[in-house]
Parts: structure tokens; C-alpha cells; sequence
């Protein structure tokens, strides 16, 4: 009771955000403009700021910022910056918004957020609607025997991707965006070397197989417009495979027709789908949707997660957490992707 005799009643503290930024890819004058607007406008507390470096792309920001009291962490940067703070904050109660600033904004994308500048993305991060999304995890060894755990929330890939990313120029990426990884591209398409391995889905009896490319996907859309994997969903509590085996040219015409044509223009609208009809199957190019993939080399090569290399490997394995991690999307996006 207070002095004169009514009832003290405890005042909810405010809320706080925490904003894990790339100092390479974010007008941070800008951006705390923004946000400076945001956080008054919807009784948040002051917001705190961790900055993110070479040797350290988010990992020890979010667990800075989960450590402060955050209750949102805003990832402002690429798609590595953003899978790194995804990998902290997954099952801490935390939510995760996304201010895209990088290349691809692979995630960003997928859940269909504008890219147009912060003010839209930031005004989401604040006012938005909590979103519970798949995360993937995957287990690498390297040659050493040595195992590493990371999280991913679009796509991990062996061959094509993970060579692209290899052989594109940092400086040309920086100058032109995501069309620098067409010199990679076809850098990697000329490379004839197999992928050999013996793999199991799902628990199920280890196969052998022999191809040029792996893709496992959590979601499934690439810039450009380009849809890779049609059936997979970011809420669905499994990933969508993708085998690539073309065989000289021709095969990489049937690749190059089933994805831009048949998953880009048909699969995309109810008359498009009628005239496709079901999908034609082609030996290049194999679906399967699963949710736990093991998979050991007959030699080490090239992994991607997310689109940032993350070196050799000898064997993985990865599975999916369904609904794992929570995402802050716009208050009419409620529904599941299709």
C-alpha cells in the first residue's frame, strides 16, 4: 500500500531489442535513426548494439545480447550473420527479426520480406507478428576426425554451390551483388568431378551413389526468382533433397528446364500447373523430401551453408528442428508458405 492508501501495482518493464549488425554492409547512422523512431513509438527500452567481426560473425554478439535481457534480436547483414544469430537464439525464447543487408538475403526472401531499405524490415522487427520456423542442424567431420555442429536455415550443399562459392571474386560480389556468382557457376559446371557416398535417409539402409551435386533445403527459393526446390517449406518440419547428375550438356539443359521453366513459370500458378501437368521426372535431376540425412564421402570436398563456404568435408549428418527457431514477420503474414 502506498502512503496514502492505494494499491501499488508493479509497471512491466520495457521491452528490449538488441541489434547484431555487420559494420561492413549497414548504414549504422541510418539504421539507429530508425530504430531510435521505432523503439519510442512502441514503449521499447533503449536498444543495445553488438557489432559483429571477422573472426566472430554473430555467435558471440547473440549470446551477448540474450546474456543483456533481449527479447528480440535484430540480425542486420548477410545471410551469414544471420544464420550465425539463428544458431544462438534458436529455443532461448528469443525472437529473431531480420534487417537484410547482404547478397542474397536467402532467408529474407523466402519469407517474402521486402528488401527495399530498413524502414519497412525495422517497422516489422518491432510491430511485427512471431513466426515459428524449421532450423536445420548438421554435423560435419572433417578428414581429421574431428566434428563441428553448426545450424542453417536455407540450404546446405556439396558440389555445384560449394564450388561456385569458392571460385567467385569477393570484390566483384561487393560491386554487383549475387550476379558475380555466374563466373563461379560456370566455373563449377565444367568440373566433372563425382561426388562418391554412401548415404541414408531417415534411418533407412545406406545406399551408394555416385553425382555431381547435393542440395538439402530447408526453403527453397534463390535470387533471380529462381525456385531450386519447389516442395520445400520453412514450417513442414522436414527438408527437400536435391540429387544433380546431368550428364554432358543435355543433362544440364534438362536441369536448366526443370528449374526455370517448369519450377519458375508453371509450378507458380493454378493454370500453369494444369498445363504442365505432374511433373516430368528427369535422371539429371532427383527430388526427395526426408528428415534426417547421413551421408560419408569416399573423399573430402566442399560444403556450403547458407551460402558462406565452410570448408571440407568427409562426412555429415543433418536433420531438422521442427518450429525451432522464432522469426518476427509482418502482421499479415500468418500463414504457412505453400
Amino acid at each position: 500500500m502506498s502512503s496514502l492508501g492505494a494499491p501499488i501495482h508493479d509497471v512491466p518493464a520495457a521491452r528490449v531489442a538488441a541489434v547484431v549488425y555487420n559494420p561492413v554492409k549497414v548504414d549504422l547512422a541510418v539504421v539507429k535513426a530508425v530504430i531510435a523512431a521505432e523503439e519510442k513509438a512502441g514503449g521499447w527500452g533503449p536498444t543495445l548494439w553488438f557489432e559483429t567481426s571477422g573472426d566472430d560473425p554473430g555467435q558471440g554478439p547473440a549470446k551477448e545480447a540474450l546474456a543483456a535481457g533481449a527479447d528480440l534480436v535484430i540480425a542486420a547483414g548477410g545471410d551469414g550473420t544471420v544464420r550465425a544469430v539463428a544458431e544462438v537464439l534458436y529455443g532461448s525464447g528469443a525472437s529473431l527479426a531480420l534487417l537484410p543487408s547482404g547478397t542474397a538475403n536467402l532467408l529474407a526472401r523466402n519469407l517474402g520480406l521486402t528488401l527495399d531499405g530498413p524502414k519497412h524490415a525495422i517497422h516489422t522487427a518491432f510491430t511485427g507478428h512471431d513466426r515459428d520456423i524449421d532450423l536445420a542442424l548438421i554435423d560435419i567431420e572433417r578428414d581429421d576426425q574431428s566434428t563441428t555442429r553448426h545450424a542453417y536455415l536455407v540450404m546446405a550443399g556439396l558440389g555445384l554451390d560449394a564450388k561456385m562459392l569458392v571460385g567467385t571474386d569477393d570484390k566483384l560480389k561487393a560491386k554487383v551483388g549475387w550476379l558475380a556468382y555466374v563466373g563461379g557457376l560456370l566455373t563449377a559446371m565444367r568440373d566433372k568431378e563425382q561426388l562418391r557416398m554412401r548415404y541414408s535417409l531417415d534411418g533407412k539402409e545406406a545406399r551408394s551413389a555416385r553425382v555431381h551435386t547435393i542440395i538439402i533445403g530447408n526453403c527453397g527459393s534463390l535470387p533471380a526468382d529462381i525456385v531450386l526446390l519447389p516442395d520445400a517449406a520453412i514450417d513442414d518440419g522436414m527438408f527437400e533433397l536435391v540429387l544433380l547428375r546431368p550428364k554432358g550438356l543435355f543433362g544440364w539443359l534438362q536441369i536448366t528446364i526443370k528449374v526455370l521453366w517448369e519450377n519458375g513459370v508453371l509450378r507458380r500458378t493454378e493454370a500453369g500447373r494444369k498445363l504442365g501437368g505432374p511433373g516430368k521426372a528427369v535422371r539429371a535431376l532427383h527430388y526427395v523430401k526426408g528428415r534426417k540425412l547421413a551421408i560419408r564421402l569416399t573423399q573430402s570436398h566442399d560444403i556450403e551453408l547458407d551460402g558462406d563456404s565452410f570448408g571440407t568435408v568427409r562426412a555429415l549428418t543433418t536433420w531438422i528442428e521442427p518450429g525451432a527457431l522464432t522469426v518476427r514477420v509482418a502482421v499479415d503474414d500468418q500463414t504457412s508458405e505453400e
